[in-house]
Order: C-alpha cells, then sequence, then structure tokens
C-alpha cells in the first residue's frame, strides 16, 4: 500500500467534490425512480387490461379467421393492432418518465417535440420487432404445444443476439450522428487502448448522446471483431479530461473483450425461459382473472394482452436477479479497466459525473433491489483500494487538471 494514502479517506474527498444540493437531488431522483419502476408496471397492467376488456383483438382475430383458420395473419394483424393501441395510451405516462422528469431533473434538454418524434420512431421500430418475436412465439405454441417455452427460451438467445447486433449498425444511427474522431490526443489515445486490449481500432466514434441526455457516458458495441468505441459528446461538455477518457473507455472496453453481450445473451435466455414456463403455468388462470372473455386459449393471439400482463408481473419480480447480474458486469468492466490501463482516479472523476442520476451512497437493500450499477461510493473506494495497492511511478492528473482537448463541435 502507498505510504501515507488512505483510501476512504480519498473516497470522501471524491464524493465531496459535489454540494450537499447536488447530492440531495440524485438522491430525489434516484428514489423517484424506484417510484416510477412500480407505477410503469401497474400502467402497463392496465393498458394492457384495458385492451383485454374492449374485446378488440379478439374481434380483429375473428374477423381475420371469419372463413377459415389464418394462423399467422391472425397474430400479424392482432399484434399491429395491440401495439398502436398500447403505444397510443402509454404516451401519456412515457412522456412523464422518460422526457418531464428528465427535464426537469435537468438530465435532458431535448424539446418535447423532438422527444415525441424519436418515441414514436422506437414505437414503430417496437412493432416490427414484436411482429417477428410473436410470430414466431405463436408458431411455437402451435406447434409444440407443451414444449413451446423451451424452444422459445433457447431462442430468445439467438434473437436478442441479431436484434444487438441490428441495434448498433442500423437503429442507433437513425437518432444519432457517429462521426470519426478528429486526429488528436483523445482519438490517439482510444487507438492505443484498443490495441493493447484487442478491440477493434478502426472505429473510434464521437457521438451527439447530448441530444436525448445529458448522462456522461460512453460504449465499445460489438461482437467477433466486428465493433466500434463510441464515447458521448457529453464527456466532453463535462470536461472529460484524458485520465477520464482512459478510465471510462477502458471501462466500455472491458465489456467488449470480456463479452458480456454474450453472458448476457445467456443470462438473458434463462430468464426468458423461467418467465415463459411460468407464463405456460400460469395463462388459464390469469386469463380468466382478468376477464379475457373470447380468448381461446394460450394459442389464440387475441390473449396476448394476458401475456403481457403475466410477464410484467415476472419482470418487476425478476428485477433484483437482472440487477446482480449488471452489478457483476460492470465491477468486472472496472476491473478491467484498472488492471490494464490503471487510472483509478480518471474512473473515479468519472463516477462521480454520474451521482447526479445515481444517488453514490444507497442502503445494501436498495442497491440489491434497485440498481443496475454499483452505488458510486462503492466502485470509487474499489478504485481507491486498487490505487493503494498499485501506486503509480508517474504523477496522476489532479481532479482540476486541464481537460483533454475535445474533438470539434463536440
Amino acid at each position: 500500500m502507498a505510504q501515507g494514502f488512505d483510501p476512504v479517506a480519498a473516497t470522501a474527498a471524491y464524493l465531496a467534490t459535489l454540494t450537499p444540493e447536488q447530492h440531495a437531488k440524485a438522491t430525489a431522483y434516484t428514489q423517484g425512480g424506484h417510484w416510477v419502476l412500480l407505477w410503469g408496471t401497474l400502467v402497463a397492467i392496465l393498458i394492457s387490461w384495458i385492451v383485454i376488456k374492449t374485446g378488440v383483438l379478439v374481434r380483429v382475430r375473428g374477423g381475420v379467421e371469419a372463413r377459415k383458420p389464418r394462423p399467422w395473419l391472425a397474430v400479424l394483424a392482432v399484434v399491429v393492432v395491440d401495439s398502436i393501441i398500447e403505444g397510443v395510451l402509454s404516451i401519456p405516462w412515457n412522456t412523464y418518465s422518460d422526457w418531464w422528469r428528465e427535464k426537469g431533473y435537468g438530465l435532458t434538454s431535448q424539446a418535447f417535440a423532438g422527444w415525441l418524434t424519436e418515441h414514436v420512431m422506437h414505437m414503430a421500430i417496437g412493432l416490427v420487432a414484436s411482429l417477428v418475436i410473436f410470430s414466431l412465439l405463436y408458431f411455437l405454441v402451435r406447434r409444440f404445444p407443451k414444449t413451446w417455452w423451451l424452444w422459445a427460451g433457447i431462442g430468445t438467445g439467438v434473437i436478442s443476439l441479431v436484434f444487438f447486433i441490428v441495434g448498433i449498425f442500423l437503429i442507433e444511427p437513425m437518432f444519432n450522428s457517429y462521426k470519426p474522431a478528429p486526429p488528436g490526443p483523445v482519438r490517439d489515445e482510444v487507438v492505443a487502448m484498443a490495441k493493447q486490449v484487442g478491440v477493434p481500432s478502426d472505429k473510434i466514434l464521437i457521438y451527439n448522446g447530448s441530444k436525448q441526455s445529458n448522462r456522461y457516458t460512453a460504449n465499445a458495441g460489438g461482437l467477433f471483431g466486428f465493433g466500434r468505441v463510441a464515447m458521448s459528446d457529453v464527456m466532453f461538455k463535462k470536461d472529460a479530461d484524458l485520465a477520464e477518457v482512459r478510465g471510462v473507455v477502458g471501462h466500455e472496453m472491458g465489456h467488449y473483450v470480456r463479452k458480456h453481450v454474450l453472458i448476457g445473451v445467456v443470462e438473458t435466455g434463462l430468464l426468458t425461459l423461467v418467465g415463459l414456463f411460468l407464463v405456460d403455468r400460469l395463462f388459464p388462470a390469469a386469463a380468466r382473472l382478468l376477464g379475457a372473455k373470447g380468448v381461446a386459449g394460450l394459442a389464440d393471439p387475441a390473449g396476448l394482452p394476458v401475456i403481457s400482463i403475466v410477464l410484467a408481473v415476472l419482470g418487476l419480480l425478476a428485477t433484483p436477479i437482472n440487477n446482480t447480474y449488471s452489478r457483476w458486469v460492470e465491477s468486472d468492466a472496472d476491473h478491467f479497466s484498472v488492471v490494464h490501463f490503471n487510472e483509478p482516479d480518471g474512473l473515479a472523476k468519472a463516477l462521480v459525473k454520474t451521482i447526479e442520476y445515481r444517488a453514490d451512497s444507497p442502503s445494501a437493500l436498495e442497491e440489491f433491489i434497485f440498481y443496475d450499477h454499483p452505488s458510486v461510493r462503492r466502485r470509487v473506494r474499489a478504485m481507491m483500494d486498487w490505487k493503494a495497492a498499485h501506486p503509480k511511478s508517474e504523477p496522476v492528473p489532479a481532479a482540476g487538471a486541464p481537460p483533454a482537448s475535445p474533438p470539434p463541435g463536440a
């Protein structure tokens, strides 16, 4: 351990760079988000119940199959109608949770018209994805009525991997402008880091993340040699220096090198398999409880809102499981960053800038249930413990060091 260096005091010093008012605001936003999670689930259940009670999907399915069974067409028609109705009914809640609340806490500068336009675009993309997913799901239910949930769980992993790749290369560029980082210290540093750990170094990008969010972030996405490092312009608007760039980008490279996407595919597939098994068992009782008149059974696409409600409840109950996995992944990426690039102070400085949307010191129970990242205090302390055990020979840039030269327009 470095003589005279106290990790506890260093952690406290980093957290003290924010005022008590800033910490209180972050806590209010974070804890309010726990209620948003609950209320969002209840709103989704209410909307699906409304669709069930109208009987509109039963009529749509009946109209398509009035003369002869046409299961594929019935599924497509039901998914389109259900997606449009539920999407429109959910707009007031999404406006509050995703825009108005973010605006109120200073986490977005996007105008409502811009947000709504992008939200409708997301709804359209979601509709296309739903058509693919539910067409396959109902095919499996019809073809393998006893074991459909097993095959669907296995297929979920493959589909989620495809959607991940499509999202990076096709969907994300629809919402943001990704441009090559211009020559300079930032690009040179990130290219050198990528070559050091085997991350593709030909796509080092800056994107206009501030268009939607004022959150400090970056990502390194891709698989099997295809990928890119993308840094939000918010990093540079919040004065990221080279130490921060190394710490943050090193963390994101850790996700790529450690193949967290593939591990996530397995985790998602397993949870989906369990969830669909429970849907198979719970659907009859849920349909009766919800008053789903005219729904002939699980294979009837008119019962789609029943499935949605069961999955919404199961998803809420699975929140601690998903978050526990996510915290492990994020801790692993932090460890990768500090092992390979030894920038504990750089990552610590960056983490402090995320406190505005993730309170730094939750209780153990709150962190277990609600936090998809370890608490900032815990992460900064891990960096300071590493610094104590692995002192650098060269000086680390101070918290007030000049920022890295931002790319033009960042």
